[in-house]
């Protein structure tokens, strides 16, 4: 398969002023085990991100808790100063007290604080895209989206996104300020967002499907396209995504050169209409 660029996946607008290749990049996987501490090589991961900018990529989907703080302070190394087109976002509002585990905090106060660390990991003055990582069940929303809008007017945040949200609560934030992305578990066999897929394109909110290279096992349809085109499950289901929905903003994400490659190489991949029809309906 010859290689490709992100660029061929067309591009995408966030907020109406940032357009990006549509085939971003997650950097959770830069991390070590259970997206704790170092990876067991930081020279491999700064390589994994130029190359993914060098194939094109000019959407890159941080946190601060990944590592915590190890996966900004990889970018701000490996790609300081940054490309003109590039934009960074990433996201506030999780506490991580050990490996693999997640805790919601979004007290207004612990947002701030976040922030300000992130924009120095990364060394900007700005975030493009700041997402809120989870809504805290302890603290209104209200609160934690007025938080981050304070922020913006301040000038420290450029658009805001909620990550892991229903549509009563995209709805809420929304009435509060701009919201110019939603990032929600979706893939082949998670179809809880499946709705939100469709509000975010009626409402032009791009929407960021994480764990998008999951829940492939044993489909039928799948299989079939992967017959058809040669190609592996994992680029297979990029393209289903890609062709799912023009708000679609898949953020494969990898520590390995060699899968970042073969990620990106999915945008040559053609579905036909019956293919990407069938396997929207095909959960299994």
């Amino acid at each position: 398969m010859a290689q490709a660029s992100a660029a061929d996946a067309g591009t995408i607008e966030i907020g109406g002023d940032l357009t990006v290749n549509r085939l971003g990049f997650g950097a959770m996987r830069i991390t070590g085990d259970g997206i704790w501490g170092d990876p067991p090589d930081r020279e491999a991961a700064r390589d994994v991100l130029r190359r993914a900018v060098d194939r094109g990529v000019t959407f890159i989907d941080t946190a601060n808790s990944y590592g915590p703080h190890v996966s900004e302070e990889l970018i701000g190394e490996a790609l300081r100063p940054y490309a003109a087109e590039l934009v960074i976002g990433t996201k506030g509002g999780l506490v991580r007290p050990g490996p693999n585990v997640w805790e919601a905090n979004g007290r207004p106060e612990h947002l701030r604080h976040e922030l300000e660390g992130s924009l120095s990991r990364l060394g900007i003055e700005r975030i493009d895209l700041h997402q809120f990582h989870r809504p805290d069940p302890d603290v209104a929303l209200a609160e934690s989206i007025g938080a981050l809008a304070e922020l913006k007017a301040e000038g420290k945040i450029r658009h805001i996104g909620i990550c892991n949200a229903d549509e009563d609560q995209l709805r809420e934030a929304m009435s509060i300020t701009p919201i110019v992305s939603l990032q929600n578990r979706y893939n082949l066999d998670d179809r809880r967002s499946e709705s939100l897929v469709d509000l975010c394109e009626d409402e032009g909110v791009a929407f960021l499907p994480w764990a998008p290279i999951q829940g492939y096992d044993g489909n039928k349809v799948l299989q079939g396209v992967i017959d058809r085109t040669g190609a592996t499950a994992r680029q297979v289901v990029l393209a289903w995504l890609l062709a799912r929905s023009s708000q679609m903003l898949p953020i494969p994400g990898t520590g390995s050169v060699d899968h970042l490659d073969e990620n990106i190489d999915a945008v040559t991949i053609e579905l036909t209409p019956d293919e990407v029809a069938a396997l929207t309906d095909d959960a299994a």
